[in-house]
């Protein structure tokens, strides 16, 4: 599997990017430390709820990572246009060279991206064609982090029995309950925030239309609707629905069909 890194210079973005890993960092750390290792050690809880957090964990830093450092669909200065493509191919008045329709230029990176979504400054990164798919992923992983963190939260005062041997000197357990609260209510922001983003994310797939488009107005539906399948089966590049939700492997194009929708 062979993988290009892309980072977009822009210190907004290192700044957007780190504040989400903070927040990663403080929850993967915190709630083993304070929560999981703790009630598991007394055998209050099972191994599977250890394993389980840091099995998201992992997968939702590996779609960060990979959302943020894959190539969007960068254009290149001098493209190869096969000969039965050139009626879809037009020129960006801003960089001018050719790309393909529905295609549009991001200022912020100075380019342009093949089916640009939009440009997200917590990933750092262009959401385009090419990495539509690990943000989708990215999305998904952070909202089952983000409940996970707040069941448990919930269950260390109101389920969960308590604890035999703490080490009160410790600095963590002697401030728990502002730390946990500090948990829950990046929680709280991150399961929001990502709910509302990956719903309107997976409805402009479904509707074959970007983010872009959509706030231009510019769409004109002339064909038939693709099923669900077929939408996030192009976007993910596999028919493979397991392989949706893994971000160690690469994404190869694929089109299910010759009938689109057309964007003007």
């Amino acid at each position: 599997m062979k993988l290009r890194l892309h980072f977009v210079v822009d210190p907004m973005g290192w700044f957007c990017i780190s504040m989400v890993l903070f927040v990663w960092l403080y929850n993967s750390f915190l709630i083993p430390k304070l929560v999981l290792l703790p009630h598991y050690a007394e055998g209050h809880i099972p191994s599977a709820f250890v394993v389980f957090y840091y099995l998201a964990s992992l997968l939702c830093v590996s779609a960060l990572f990979r959302a943020s450092t894959a190539d969007p669909g960068k254009l290149a200065q001098d493209p190869k246009i096969p000969l039965a493509e050139r009626d879809n191919w037009e020129l960006c008045n801003k960089c001018n060279i050719m790309r393909p329709k529905r295609s549009h230029h991001c200022s912020r990176c100075g380019h342009c991206v093949r089916r640009m979504d939009h440009h997200c400054p917590w990933i750092n990164n262009c959401v385009g064609e090419d990495n539509h798919w690990l943000f989708l992923q990215l999305c998904f992983y952070t909202q089952v982090l983000s409940l996970y963190t707040l069941v448990l939260d919930f269950c260390q005062y109101y389920y969960f029995q308590p604890l035999s041997s703490v080490d009160r000197a410790d600095i963590a357990v002697h401030h728990e309950l502002a730390l946990l609260r500090g948990s829950c209510f990046m929680g709280l922001i991150m399961f929001g925030g990502m709910s509302s983003l990956f719903y309107t994310q997976v409805k402009g797939i479904l509707a074959d239309a970007t983010t872009i488009e959509k706030m231009s107005h510019l769409l004109e539906d002339i064909g038939p609707r693709r099923s669900w399948q077929q939408a996030m089966a192009e976007v993910f590049g596999t028919r493979w629905k397991i392989l949706w939700f893994l971000p160690f492997r690469s994404r190869q194009p694929l089109r299910l069909n010759l009938t689109s929708r057309s964007h003007v």
